[in-house]
This record gives C-alpha cells, sequence and structure tokens, in this order.
C-alpha cells in the first residue's frame, strides 16, 4: 500500500469514527432526561458536526481524485481543515460528556 492510500485510508476511519460521534450524540439527544434547551443543543451540535463531517469528505475526495503533482498541496491544506473539526469534536465531546 503506497503512502498516499494509507493516508487516505486513515483519514476515512477518521470519518467513520467522527460519523459515530455524531450518533451517539444525537442519540443522547433523543433519550437524555434533560430539559429541552440541552437537547435542542445536542441536536444542532450534531448538525454543525454532520456539516464538518461532510465537508472533510469532500475534502477527502478531492485528495483522493488529486494529481500527484496537486496531493501535496491539497494534502496540506486537508491537514489543517482535519485539525480544526477534530478541535471541534472534541469541545463537542468535552461539552456533552
Amino acid at each position: 500500500m503506497s503512502q498516499r492510500d494509507a493516508y487516505e485510508q486513515k483519514l476515512r476511519a477518521k470519518l467513520d469514527e467522527w460519523q459515530a460521534e455524531i450518533d451517539r450524540l444525537r442519540a443522547r439527544a433523543r433519550s437524555a432526561e434533560a430539559d429541552a434547551q440541552l437537547k435542542k443543543e445536542q441536536e444542532e451540535e450534531a448538525d454543525r458536526l454532520e456539516q464538518q463531517r461532510e465537508e472533510m469528505r469532500q475534502k477527502l475526495d478531492r485528495l483522493r481524485d488529486a494529481s500527484d503533482d496537486a496531493w501535496d498541496d491539497i494534502k496540506d491544506g486537508a491537514e489543517r481543515a482535519w485539525s480544526s473539526v477534530s478541535d471541534a469534536f472534541n469541545k463537542a465531546r468535552s461539552r456533552f460528556k
């Protein structure tokens, strides 16, 4: 497996992990005995995370389709974006434990 393939596989695994976290957050919002405001906040946060996850999936698709010459440039931009989305997931995880 090439380094490029391994990198893409790692990012796909992260997307799957993030989807599982979104699903858990939505499940908590549906089943929690919390007040209506907390449930609403959890659903809104899940929606934001879902949107960010979709944006990262699109970046991964562009990365996968990039030529060898463009791949490094796209990878650098994608890594910065992945870091930002990871931070958002970490904040949500801490906030809604």
